[in-house]
């Protein structure tokens, strides 16, 4: 099992996370993030949001009507 060391430190209502990039980068590619897919799914989204194609919602329950 891989293990990523994360350091959180709380300031008020904001929290402050530290990750070894490196391992970070294992990470994101253990979940696939850098599947030739994902990436094509992400700039799709980009395109969408920049031109407006999106809609606004309140509440994830919202998706379901």
């Amino acid at each position: 099992m891989y293990t990523l060391p994360v350091t959180i430190s709380k300031l008020k209502r904001k929290l402050h996370i530290e990750v070894d990039a490196d391992k970070f980068e294992r990470l994101a590619a253990i979940f696939g993030l850098f599947n030739k897919n994902f990436l094509q799914s992400v700039d799709n989204a980009e395109e969408e949001y920049s031109s407006g194609d999106v809609e606004q919602i309140s509440s994830l329950k919202d998706l379901a009507s």
